[in-house]
């Protein structure tokens, strides 16, 4: 018997996770119908909440945004056969990087400051997925269970900070000051409003742009460059990589230090694009999520876009869909 043939790109790429996708939505159907709800109407409601009107893009694109830099975040490290449960504290981390770059030079012209806050951001998250790296590369320690463990240990270090230094006098809640002007992320609806476009009012920042030139240079660096190269062979086949003269423990921590950098870009969204201020528990679940999206999208930029799409249309038409039908939630 000859070798069994592999399925055409387009089947394995595009026509199964459309059958996927199809069969997920004929399952909500029937939970909706269940629950005494109209699943056509639900339907209906939902594209509406995520599409129907401007302030609607512009949350689905929000969401999206944080769901390209985790579902990137994933990937790279997938390339290299490495499972990054990490996304959480490392967005959480980025936040920190990005959020002290606002307080502390938010008065600087703004350029200068929001640079200096994304760079900050990729390397806090950077930061913070090489120690599990290192621990992979050199001790052999299992890449999942260090990430889980440092999503517990971001998470304390950022209440610690925030109760003890961050926090405004004054105050219960546990946030800093607000970033004076230089460290806000321009809104899109505001850019947009200065060419009388309506866009509405929503948290989509220029952070959607930063993503998508991510999606670009991860394309690029994977597919174009040597270490890419080097990422992807070590994934593929560590033995046959050792052998070519690539060195295994140099991708690892490369491929998990950019893998955590994409994580914080988070906090870039988050802490300067939104919120304007620190705070905590602000990455409320994303790293989690990049995880499916990463799958979804084959660990290719192209597709992790439509899968951070395809989330940030549910978690968007989910909070309208809660709204109108109360017995359906947006986790449903």
């Amino acid at each position: 018997m000859g070798a069994p043939t592999e399925a055409p790109r387009w089947v394995t790429h595009a026509l199964v996770p459309l059958i996927n996708l199809a069969l997920a939505l004929i399952i909500s159907g029937l939970l909706i119908f269940a629950l005494g709800e109209d699943p056509f109407e639900a339907i209906s409601i939902h594209a509406y909440g995520a599409f129907g009107y401007p302030e609607a893009i512009g949350y689905t694109l929000y969401y999206t945004t944080n769901f390209i830099f985790t579902g990137l975040a994933v990937a790279i490290a997938f390339h290299c056969f490495l499972f990054n449960i990490g996304g959480e504290g490392q967005a959480y981390l980025g936040g920190l990087g990005a959020g002290v770059v606002g307080l502390a030079i938010g008065h600087w012209p703004s350029p200068i400051v929001l640079i200096l806050g994304i760079l900050a951001a990729a390397a806090f998250g950077g930061a913070w997925a090489f120690i599990p790296a290192w621990l992979q590369a050199k001790r052999g320690s299992h890449i999942v269970i260090t990430t889980i463990m440092f999503n517990f240990i971001a998470a304390a270090l950022m209440t610690y900070l925030m109760v003890e230094i961050f926090i405004e006098p004054g105050q219960q809640s546990a946030e800093s000051r607000d970033f004076e002007a230089g460290a806000i992320m321009p809104f899109v609806h505001d850019i947009l409003a200065q060419i009388g476009i309506d866009a509405g009012h929503s948290f989509l920042n220029l952070s959607f742009v930063l993503a998508l030139i991510c999606c670009v240079l991860f394309w690029f660096f994977v597919w174009r460059t040597r270490w890419g190269y080097e990422i992807r062979s070590v994934g593929q086949n560590e033995s046959a990589a050792v052998y070519g003269g690539i060195m295994p423990s140099r991708a690892i921590i490369l491929a998990m230090c950019i893998s955590g950098g994409l994580a914080g870009l988070v906090g870039v969204n988050e802490i300067l694009g939104v919120h304007h201020r620190l705070l905590l528990e602000f990455t409320a679940g994303y790293g989690f999520v990049g995880i499916a999206v990463a799958l979804m999208g084959r660990n290719h930029p192209f597709g992790i876009f439509l899968a951070a799409l395809l989330f940030g249309a549910l978690y968007q038409g989910g909070q309208e869909l809660a709204f109108d039908m109360p017995n359906i939630n947006r986790d449903m």
